[in-house]
């Protein structure tokens, strides 16, 4: 026999049975709802240190360019021919000196030099150390309005290059970007278009090699376990090693013993001055690479061609053409069409998030 206190307590465990269910689901909505509203956060967080990373590689990459270029205005009509390697060397050594000290000072952190880690960065560097020489090569083979025209499609080459190795996404808008940045370029070269083989030879090593580094650099940044700081100093150590034997073997070195017009403590300043932005350049390019991916790093690499240009104009008394001026406005729309897509982008996910 059960008695009635038997019986109300059956009861309230039935009720209690049927609440528990739905106390549980209202537990696990609350809890999904602060899980996205974390995640929520968190890209808003990323976003945000996209957009610095973005603009501290940028304004490094203008900064190290109007360094050079102030340079190349103040002493190459001292030399006969140019120190084009021997200054990227001696940048190089002013950045590892820099962020050496920042390890002594124990601001940052990295391990010893290891030949394990070399070796596998050492395809980052012998990528640029093609880029730079390519460059340098199609230069005296082609115009600059035809090296600027495979410059836009060394970006398109990257893009695909991104789809297939890193899985990302090609919006139509940013294809749609990468277009009429190379369609402005092709119209305003169309007056200096000349191709020979041996010019055509040299801009494909170049694309190849841009590509190459662009794309390896993402995939070294994520796989080689060392720290931004840490791969700075890898960067510049193997840079240096690659890049000094040829600047022996071009004469340069020879070249700058020779002329004492270059030993001044206004030239040194100069170098120190560049290798020092160059540190920062080289922290700043890792770490937009990282965040934001090849084919981003690679645009705004195009777009910073934009301000060189005008500072060039005030600062360097640089013509620039009616073909020049007409670039640098095809080329905003092109990075604004570009901006557009990965802000739409960005959204789209956020909303998804929500």
């Amino acid at each position: 026999m059960t008695t009635p206190e038997k019986r109300d307590v059956m009861a309230k465990d039935v009720e209690l049975g049927a609440l528990l269910p739905k106390i549980a689901e209202n537990v696990t909505g609350r809890n999904g709802i602060q899980e996205s509203k974390k995640e929520l956060a968190t890209k808003k967080g990323f976003a945000g240190g996209t957009l610095v990373s973005c603009a501290l590689y940028s304004g490094c990459s203008i900064g190290m360019v109007l360094v050079n270029k102030s340079l190349a205005s103040s002493y190459n009509h001292l030399i006969d021919g140019d120190l084009n390697i021997l200054l990227v060397v001696i940048q190089a050594v002013v950045a590892i000196a820099c962020v050496e000290i920042c390890k002594k000072m124990k601001w940052v952190e990295y391990p010893a030099f290891n030949f394990e880690t070399a070796k596998l960065w050492a395809p980052v560097n012998i990528f640029f150390c093609g880029m730079l020489l390519t460059g340098m090569a199609s230069l005296q083979f082609n115009s600059v309005p035809m090296v600027t025209v495979f410059k836009n499609i060394t970006n398109i080459i990257v893009s695909i290059g991104d789809y297939y190795c890193f899985k990302s996404n090609i919006e139509y808008m940013a294809m749609l970007a990468f277009g009429v940045m190379l369609g402005g370029a092709v119209a305003a070269a169309w007056q200096d278009i000349t191709i020979t083989f041996v010019g055509l030879f040299w801009m494909g090593a170049n694309c190849f090699c841009t590509a190459g580094y662009v794309l390896y650099m993402k995939y070294a940044t994520k796989n080689v376990k060392l720290s931004k700081f840490g791969m700075v100093f890898y960067n510049n150590v193997l840079c240096t090693c690659f890049l000094f034997p040829v600047s022996l073997f071009r004469g340069e070195v020879a070249i700058f013993l020779q002329t004492d017009a270059l030993h001044t403590m206004d030239y040194f300043v100069k170098n120190f001055f560049a290798g020092f932005v160059g540190f920062f350049l080289n922290f700043a390019s890792l770490n937009c690479v990282s965040l934001t991916g090849p084919t981003t790093y690679a645009i705004i690499g195009s777009l910073n061609k934009v301000p060189i240009a005008i500072f060039g104009y005030f600062l360097f008394d640089n013509i620039i053409t009616p073909e020049t001026w007409f670039f640098i406005v095809v080329s905003m729309c092109g990075g604004f069409l570009y901006s557009f897509a990965k802000i739409r982008s960005s959204h789209q996910k956020t909303k998804s998030i929500k």
